[in-house]
């Protein structure tokens, strides 16, 4: 019998058409074989649906129009069987049912890639691809990651952050950053990826106008010196924190100081239909030296593990050319389009790509099932609370 497997994209993010993109893609691209696929789109309200043309690219050109001809579901535990059941119920007549085995989440950004959707998943019971709730909410916060990552000896740049507060008084907040990181620096929201909000402040007047658009999209922000010669270096890795492997590496090529969004989805949807980020212009493999792409690909799993990641990831790197050093950037746990595209010049298919994601999911989901989660103890026969005042138990 096949696996029945949820195939679930979009959510309520910024990045949220990023996704659809990818989710649609590794739709098309699972094993029928072996697994009974169905795509599932959460819309920007995070309701779920299911239906004929959810798995059609074209079709999202009208979104109302989809979701009128598909079916909303929601998620269920019944006795330890998790279904997806059109919603609202209907009171006669049948109630379709969708039994699932596993979800697959193609998500990017906050509230979905960030340990929130995860969390939900594990709550409701049932295993799901890629990284644990801790390892996606570590993966997503650009400052947390940076502080696990030096203790385990992996090159990152020194940063500074900001909330809310710190953004009353922005010329104390400039000050800060001018003295203690000087000119030019690089303009983070601490939790968001596809470069959105995202900017080079190489004076004070672009450095206020890079914290404006950064707290547009998060109420924390990174600030970090820009390297002035930048190459970026990506590197995709596979496995879990037990086991893990690397991908070929590569550059992206950009227009600006930095890989955009319009780098990354805009001007390579401009002929046709976007393939994500398997369409930016880069150079697979990147023009290193052999010593180099084994330090890159060692250090990439080293991070993966340090994070406790699963399934498949993207870590990117920047390389300074002025001393030839190079940092880790940023971790993406579920990187644009798979990055399946780095995995193919080293004879791994998208379709075995997709494949081993799930074994490894099955893989947690086993461990995990050997963990005892109870612990037998009669405290409740003997608790009270000792009246209004409440009492010890």
């Amino acid at each position: 019998m096949k696996l029945k497997v949820a195939l679930l994209f979009g959510g309520k993010s910024v990045e949220h058409e990023v996704s659809v993109i990818s989710g649609i893609q590794a739709y098309r691209s699972m094993d029928t074989d072996k697994y009974d696929v169905l795509p599932v789109y959460m819309t920007k309200n995070n309701e779920m649906y299911v239906g004929d043309d959810i798995g059609k690219i074209e079709e999202y050109k009208d979104i109302s129009a989809l979701l009128a001809k598909s079916r909303r579901v929601i998620m269920l535990n019944n006795e330890g069987k998790v279904q997806l059941m059109a919603y609202p119920f209907k009171k006669l007549g049948k109630n379709p049912v969708y039994d699932i085995d596993l979800v697959f989440p193609v998500v990017h950004g906050t509230n979905v890639e960030d340990g929130a959707l995860q969390g939900y998943l594990k709550t409701m019971g049932i295993p799901f691809a890629g990284c644990d709730v801790t390892a996606s909410a570590v993966g997503m916060d650009k400052y947390i990651q940076k502080v696990i990552l030096k203790e385990a000896g992996v090159p990152v740049l020194d940063a500074l952050t900001f909330v809310l507060s710190d953004y009353e008084d922005m010329d104390k907040l400039m000050d800060r950053i001018e003295k203690e990181l000087g000119f030019p620096v690089i303009v983070k929201p601490v939790n968001l990826g596809s470069s959105v909000g995202i900017s080079v402040a190489h004076d004070r007047v672009e450095l206020a106008d890079s914290i404006d658009d950064a707290f547009r999209y998060a109420s924390r922000i990174l600030v970090e010196h820009a390297i002035t010669r930048l190459r970026e270096i990506n590197c995709s890795v596979l496995g879990d924190e037990n086991s893990a492997e690397a991908s070929e590496c590569e550059e992206p090529l950009h227009s600006k100081d930095i890989l955009s969004y319009e780098d990354k989805y805009v001007s390579n949807a401009k002929g046709g239909g976007s393939k994500g980020m398997a369409s930016v212009s880069r150079k697979i493999p990147a023009d290193l030296s052999p010593e180099k792409r084994e330090e890159v690909r060692t250090m990439a799993v080293r991070a993966f593990k340090a994070l406790g990641c699963s399934g498949v990831s993207r870590i990117d790197f920047m390389i300074d050319e002025d001393t030839d050093k190079f940092y880790f950037n940023e971790i993406n746990t579920i990187p644009g389009s798979l990055a399946f595209y780095l995995w193919e010049p080293l004879g791994v298919p998208y379709k075995e790509l997709l494949s081993r994601m799930i074994d490894l999911a099955l893989k947690r989901s086993r461990n995990e099932e050997n963990l005892t989660f109870t612990f037998d103890t009669n405290i409740l026969s003997s608790a009270s609370f000792g009246g209004s005042k409440g009492g010890k138990v």
